[in-house]
């Protein structure tokens, strides 16, 4: 079968040499190129209606890196398409794709190395990429500018920005901004894991943004919120900019926050 190829990258002439090199080897390396996108977000939508087989992926533009990206498309696919990174980076980013078994490419990309990319990658299908793009954004140790929400059959993408907090509630956890409600399913932990310098645990089942805390207020914390209270007491609750709502702050977590509005 014809691999099904797609060109993410942020600068028109770049896409353009690609397209001519994939022409220039075309004989040796049949190929099918469904589209490309100049903005990553653009691309990652196009990507997840397309499901081409290969995309060819700048690492550094506007908006959202090219690690990003595959970190969302592996979310956001069962079967995500290989990635062969392309960019001038720093040489340990190239020997850790090249462990996982995906390729990166050094611009000015030559033609003879686009096709062995292109062969290796077709050897390496059979494969599972949503394994070898995490271990590689693991390593990589890119924090991710984004948070992916599966709604109404749509692929969104929420600024990490734009977060206030993250709340547990059964097995989804709500993603707020000031704005909206989203609805994501990973956990707490992990995200705090990932993201401990920009949100702070204040409670079990809350994660709030480091800079969306405007200060604190005493309120009532309620019966057996933590598993430590057998009666309603007073307790501690953050004020967020841009919201009415109000969290409580375990009283584990209070020495946390308490350092952070003082």
């Amino acid at each position: 079968m014809i691999p099904r190829l797609f060109i993410v990258d942020d600068e028109a002439p770049a896409r353009s040499r690609l397209k001519t090199l994939l022409a220039d080897i075309a004989a040796d390396c049949p190929h099918e190129l469904t589209g490309e996108a100049g903005h990553p977000k653009e691309g990652l939508e196009a990507i997840v209606d397309t499901r081409p087989d290969i995309v060819l992926l700048d690492v550094q533009m506007p908006g959202m890196t090219g690690i990003e990206l595959a970190a969302h498309l592996m979310k956001a696919l069962p079967n995500a398409p290989a990635i062969i990174f392309i960019s001038a980076y720093d040489e340990y980013a190239l020997k850790a794709f090249d462990v996982h078994a995906l390729d990166y490419l050094l611009k000015p990309v030559r033609s003879s190395r686009l096709a062995d990319a292109l062969r290796r990658v077709a050897a390496l299908r059979l494969q599972s990429q949503h394994e070898a793009i995490a271990a590689a954004t693991a390593m990589l140790q890119t924090r991710r500018q984004h948070f992916s929400v599966q709604e109404r059959g749509r692929l969104l993408l929420v600024p990490v920005a734009d977060v206030l907090y993250l709340k547990a509630e059964l097995k989804y956890v709500t993603l707020r901004t000031r704005t909206h409600d989203y609805l994501i399913e990973e956990s707490l932990t992990s995200i705090e894991d990932e993201m401990a310098a920009v949100f702070v645990r204040v409670h079990r089942n809350a994660l709030v943004a480091r800079n969306a805390i405007a200060g604190v207020e005493r309120g009532v914390q309620p019966v057996d919120a933590e598993g430590e209270h057998d009666k309603a007491q007073e307790s501690w609750q953050v004020i967020l900019h841009g919201v009415d709502e109000r969290l409580p702050i375990s009283r584990r977590q209070w020495p946390v926050v308490k350092v952070l509005v003082k």
